[in-house]
């Protein structure tokens, strides 16, 4: 396994460019499929793509601020004492990877903006602690935890589906949560990930010495903790900016809200998951000056991916406008029945994930295809728009856009870790596939 890690590692070291390039590199992929299988103009492309290049915008704020609000969380003083205390307890490398793996598999699944920023956060913690882990390895490791955030609490398609005035509410209702997320075999398949997930990640540490690259500790970022202390002559505003009652009056208040919601009759969507998010970092951290200091640090964190999704939404725009996205939908569905349209749904939405990775914008693509096909089909409605965000969040493994954060914060390139990604793929496919293609036959 080693052998064939070394090999990827060596592979992408040598072939892969950089995240942006690779979104260029897509968008002009994507456009001469659009002019070859669907026969549409190179002009009417062009307008396809620059006409959808800020189609995401609302989603992209949503996506941004779950991401900015998880890393604040994250670094509240509570939680990052919590992961202080959690690597200071770690002592081999083996070790170290399982931890890595867990924090950002259970972060992820609680949420996905907070997972994927705690997985990073604690594996550079731990590479600081645990002599001969190797970095790249662990960055790795606690990104795969990010495999399970389209069945955890935060997942965009079983949210959606789940919320009052959807848009394919007239064609499938609501499915409720506790035939998605909570339903047995997708907390079967989260358990088997939490399980065994980190035992494949600890196996692919390097055994000989010399492969084995450590932290370099001067890239590591110290976060700006800005303080009254010694200043003599600290104005009202100051003062004010400091106050740990307005930040946990404010904090309160939002929370207090959520409370409300609920009561109610509200339900857990993307908005209330970043509401949620944002007012629990302001009460941890209490003083309004230390959350705008991590929130400066936080928008470093997240700036590859603000410029980075209208390029995706351009591709979105291709695969709309020219028909390719349904056309490659369509594919599957034809060669489908009842039992195997969830894990046909599954292999194509981790296609075209590759393409537009988002689990939102994919299922507004991809969505009426495979619902419409259920209904007519009997398929379960469920598995199958299930199989859609599990293909997603399988191949976003691979998919080098939501890696973006762990690197920011880890100062390593995608060709460090992707070696590693591949591997982690192929594993998690084993999972992914078999929970949805049994989840099709039981549900049919």
């Amino acid at each position: 396994m080693n052998a064939l890690a070394n090999f990827f590692t060596r592979l992408v070291n040598r072939y892969m460019p950089d995240p942006l390039v690779i979104a260029m590199g897509l968008t002009v992929l994507t456009m001469l499929l659009a002019v070859l299988v669907e026969g549409s103009s190179p002009l009417d492309v062009t307008r396809y793509w620059g006409g959808g290049f800020w189609n995401l915008l609302a989603f992209s704020m949503q996506m941004t601020v779950i991401l900015l609000a998880g890393y604040i969380l994250a670094r509240t003083p509570l939680v990052d004492g919590l992961l202080d205390r959690i690597a200071g307890t770690v002592r081999t490398p083996f070790a170290a990877i399982v931890v890595a793996t867990l924090v950002g598999t259970i972060g992820s699944w609680l949420n996905w903006g907070f997972g994927l920023v705690i997985g990073s956060i604690v594996a550079q913690k731990l590479a600081l602690k645990v002599p001969g882990l190797h970095y790249p390895l662990v960055i790795a490791a606690a990104f795969s935890g990010f495999s399970v955030y389209g069945i955890g609490l935060s997942g965009s398609v079983p949210l959606l589906i789940a919320t009052e005035g959807h848009f394919l509410q007239d064609r499938m209702g609501l499915i409720p949560l506790s035939e998605t997320i909570f339903s047995a075999p997708l907390l079967i398949a989260s358990a088997l990930v939490v399980l065994t997930l980190p035992l494949f990640n600890a196996w692919l540490h390097p055994k000989n010495p010399r492969q084995i690259v450590e932290i370099d500790p001067t890239t590591v970022a110290i976060p700006f903790e800005p303080s009254l202390a010694g200043n003599t002559e600290a104005t009202l505003a100051d003062r004010m900016n400091h106050s740990k009652v307005t930040g946990i009056v404010i904090g309160a208040l939002g929370l207090f809200y959520v409370g409300l919601r609920f009561s109610d009759g509200g339900s857990l969507d993307l908005n209330t998951v970043n509401f949620i998010f944002v007012f629990l970092g302001i009460l941890l951290f209490a003083s309004p000056a230390r959350y705008l200091a991590a929130l400066a640090e936080g928008v470093k964190i997240v700036s590859g991916i603000i410029i980075q999704y209208p390029f995706y939404a351009g591709i979105m725009g291709v695969l709309v406008g020219s028909g390719l996205v349904v056309s490659f939908a369509e594919l599957f569905v034809r060669i489908s029945t009842a039992e195997t349209l969830p894990i046909w749904s599954f292999i194509s939405g981790g296609l075209i994930n590759i393409l537009a990775p988002s689990g939102g914008g994919q299922w507004a693509m991809q969505g009426p295809v495979v619902i419409e096909a259920a209904r007519e089909l009997n398929a379960s409605l469920a598995a199958t728009a299930l199989g859609v965000q599990v293909g997603d969040q399988w191949t976003n493994m691979i998919q080098p856009f939501w890696i973006l954060p762990a690197l920011a914060i880890s100062k390593l390139k995608l060709r460090d870790v992707m070696g590693y990604m591949v591997l982690i793929l192929g594993y998690l496919g084993l999972i992914f596939s078999g929970t949805i293609w049994i989840w099709g036959y039981l549900a049919a």
